[in-house]
């Protein structure tokens, strides 16, 4: 009895699709594209820093500021990763949306 009611209510409910309201679509790309630019730049600025932590550790003796300089590298390299694959691991989750 159950899988008949279950059945029936399947067919009778529609997908729900969310659909973003008439010219937002164009601002929401937009703000992902600034996001996405954003990041990367502070992935760079991020590589740039450990690496002057790195240079300025073996030159000035200071090998604290040598070992903060290779985790902040790895720490960008790690980021770098997550910010090609997660996107797209979104984007896989949920689909088209509908619900």
């Amino acid at each position: 009895m159950r899988h008949v009611v279950a059945n029936h209510v399947g067919t009778v409910l529609q997908a729900v699709c969310p659909v973003a309201p008439p010219g937002a679509q164009a601002y929401a790309d937009q703000m992902t594209g600034y996001v996405m630019w954003g990041v990367l730049i502070l992935l760079g600025i991020g590589v740039i820093v450990g690496l002057g932590a790195i240079v300025g550790g073996r030159v000035f003796s200071l090998p604290h500021a040598s070992k903060a300089g290779i985790v902040s590298l790895v720490m960008m390299f790690i980021a770098g990763i997550a910010y090609m694959v997660v996107p797209p691991m979104v984007a896989g989750i949920t689909g088209s949306g509908c619900v």
